[in-house]
């Protein structure tokens, strides 16, 4: 069994707890309230400002000069998809005031300290983001297809995209070589990163669907 193939069934009941949550249902059916999706969207920003800086990162550690070349094209086109995205539902200057909620300083925090982790762990620390996304956003388009009508759309499109399932195979496809070379314990850590991050996932929808604040 291929690394990728343990790590999505260790986490697969997180999965499933992801489709079932009312923000993601809400995105699918097009009910989801807009201020929560305008939160959502406030967060993701400042979350994937981090998370390009770790793609670079990994770019940077990897020998194979053709995984680290995909690794930098993953943060450049990452870059310009997600900008064109949220500057089609953040139309104003709010998101230059918007502060890191605790689940997205969570997330980004635990994502950067897997700097000094093995790259294959760092590796897997990120493959969830691009993963889950991708098989959410099929999800929903199998559910939905291309309803227009709904106002959420174009954020369904971009993640059921060809384009982006590719990224994502490549991503899986790099991480399962490294987890080829890779100690028993190494592999482990890879697993248990990957499950973690799955939890992040579900908890950044959460932490939007309750619009979260910190509390002191």
């Amino acid at each position: 069994m291929k690394w990728s193939e343990e790590a999505w069934k260790a986490s697969e009941d997180i999965y499933e707890k992801i489709l079932q949550h009312p923000f993601v249902r809400g995105l699918a059916d097009g009910t989801l309230p807009a201020e929560k999706f305008r939160f959502y969207i406030e967060q993701d920003a400042l979350y994937l400002r981090q998370y390009f800086r770790v793609l670079s990162h990994i770019a940077s550690r990897l020998d194979d000069i053709s995984e680290a070349e995909t690794f930098i094209k993953f943060a450049s086109d990452g870059v310009a998809v997600e900008k064109a995205l949220h500057g089609s539902f953040l139309k104003d200057d709010r998101q230059d005031e918007a502060f890191a909620s605790p689940s997205c300083s969570l997330y980004t925090s635990t994502l950067l300290s897997q700097c000094l982790e093995p790259v294959e762990v760092e590796a897997a620390a990120v493959l969830p983001c691009f993963w889950i996304y991708q098989r959410v956003g099929e999800w929903i388009y199998a559910s939905v297809g291309e309803c227009m009508e709904n106002p959420y759309s174009s954020w369904i499109q971009t993640y059921a995209d060809k384009t982006f399932m590719e990224s994502t195979e490549r991503a899986i496809e790099i991480c399962d070589r490294l987890a080829e070379n890779a100690s028993v314990e190494v592999r482990e850590r890879m697993t248990k990163i990957f499950r973690y991050c799955a939890r992040m996932e579900w908890l950044f929808w959460d932490s939007a669907w309750n619009l979260e604040a910190w509390k002191v």
